[in-house]
């Protein structure tokens, strides 16, 4: 069996996280919905190539680099990635060209660049990466599927570095159908109190985070990725119960568990289930991250990159602490997320 260990992060996210992991972050309790913010793309492509890539391509593109960067690896044996919505903003282009035209004289750019595996295909073409290449479109798991594929991969020793990553784009149409739908907070409902949230639906946001998976340790290594595990539908109790299922089939107990990074988003109706998981861990340092990231489908992969920084620094920012327990050295960490009471994962991470 194999080992998986995360040598290399980027991340382009509401937070300034593209020059590294913040000590500070931002918190804006009176907004429903936190913008990114954008790197400098002209680092990383020619502005002709910009015009016509798609928010979620060029933050793609702009997290991968750093991230192969950093783990010194620009030739991956698998380019694996995750995302909810794919390119939004070109589907919304063709679809709108549909209804002005009649269904008539459309070009197929947008339809083209739409697809939800156009991420992974433009990097591997600007890599001339001709390696497994896949795409997972599975809800809020997208991002675990990525990252439960390459675990395997590298396990069997069919891989000896995967990168992979969670992206996810959002346009105004887009997001005024998720107001409608009760998934965003209403505006001007704040100020939102994620940890003590009484209302429902949730702060969102977009991002992108990619990770150099390698087989063998470096000096970069932020930390190993253990176990992941992905179940669909649970109840808070039965999520509980799985938590520390989980932790002791990898041969851990939970008072081995150094820190537990939680996916509250202050939706009242569904944080109960992070209340349940986190009732078992009440010794153990608690963390959060959507009151920073935002949440959408693939969140999660901020979270990772909220926990695999912690590991390496062995501190805790106090911007996401949820409770006052601390550690003198932080080995095992897990990390739990649902969204809306379905798509639950659980992962491992450890020094």
């Amino acid at each position: 069996m194999g080992k998986t260990f995360i040598n290399g992060i980027g991340c382009v996210s509401a937070q300034d996280t593209v020059n590294g992991f913040p000590s500070e972050f931002i918190i804006d309790p009176s907004t429903n919905y936190l913008e990114i913010v954008k790197p400098d793309y002209k680092d990383y492509f020619s502005p002709i190539a910009s015009r016509r890539m798609a928010k979620g391509v060029k933050n793609g593109i702009v997290a991968s680099t750093v991230a192969m960067k950093e783990a010194g690896n620009e030739s991956p044996d698998a380019i694996i990635t995750g995302t909810g919505m794919g390119c939004i903003e070109d589907s919304d282009k063709f679809l709108k060209a549909i209804i002005d035209n009649k269904e008539e004289f459309l070009t197929p750019t947008s339809f083209i660049q739409s697809t939800h595996n156009t991420v992974a295909s433009t990097i591997a073409i600007n890599l001339g990466c001709k390696a497994y290449n896949f795409t997972y479109v599975n809800g809020a798991v997208s991002f675990e599927s990525a990252l439960y594929d390459a675990k395997l991969q590298l396990d069997a020793d069919e891989a000896h570095s995967v990168l992979i990553g969670g992206v996810e784009e959002m346009t105004e149409y887009t997001k005024s159908l998720f107001k409608l739908a009760g998934f965003i907070k209403p505006d001007d409902s704040g100020p939102h109190n994620i940890l003590e949230a009484d209302t429902k639906a949730t702060v969102f946001s977009e991002g992108a985070t990619f990770f150099m998976l390698e087989d063998e340790r470096k000096d970069s290594t932020y930390a190993e990725i253990l176990d992941v595990e992905i179940v669909n539908k649970l109840t808070p109790e039965e999520a509980a119960e799985h938590a520390e299922a989980f932790i002791r089939r990898n041969n851990l107990t939970l008072h081995e568990i150094d820190a537990v990074v939680l996916g509250y988003n202050g939706d009242s109706e569904f944080d109960g289930y992070f209340k349940a998981v986190a009732k078992n861990f009440d010794f153990a340092p608690q963390m959060y991250y959507k009151h920073v990231s935002g949440e959408y489908n693939t969140a999660s992969a901020f979270g990772l990159y909220v926990g695999a920084n912690i590991l390496k620094s062995q501190q805790i920012p106090s911007d996401l602490k949820a409770n006052d327990e601390s550690r003198p050295a932080y080995r095992n960490m897990l990390l739990y997320n649902q969204y809306r009471g379905l798509d639950h994962s659980f992962t491992l991470i450890s020094v």
